[in-house]
């Protein structure tokens, strides 16, 4: 099977401390849905920021590459190789 690429824009909410943590990720049609929807994320209640990323690999083989930062918006962590 060819690579697929997805699309995903993830939420950033508050620990009890303020640091940022992952909140639920989607999945996006494109990189500009990706995009507007990580921005609206972003300004939602109770978020501080929101990233949009594409990874792209071969879901039936199992490999991804790396995720790849389309933006970030508000507050999110410097490290987001975990993506």
């Amino acid at each position: 099977m060819a690579d697929v690429t997805y699309y995903v824009a993830m939420p950033f909410l508050p620990d009890d401390s303020g640091a940022p943590i992952a909140g639920a990720a989607e999945e996006c049609q494109s990189a500009t849905t990706a995009l507007r929807r990580a921005e609206m994320l972003s300004r939602a209640a109770g978020h501080i920021g929101a990233v949009a990323f594409s990874r792209s690999g071969d879901p039936m083989m199992g490999e991804f590459s790396d995720a790849k930062l389309l933006k970030a918006f508000g507050s999110v962590p410097g490290d987001l190789s975990a993506l």
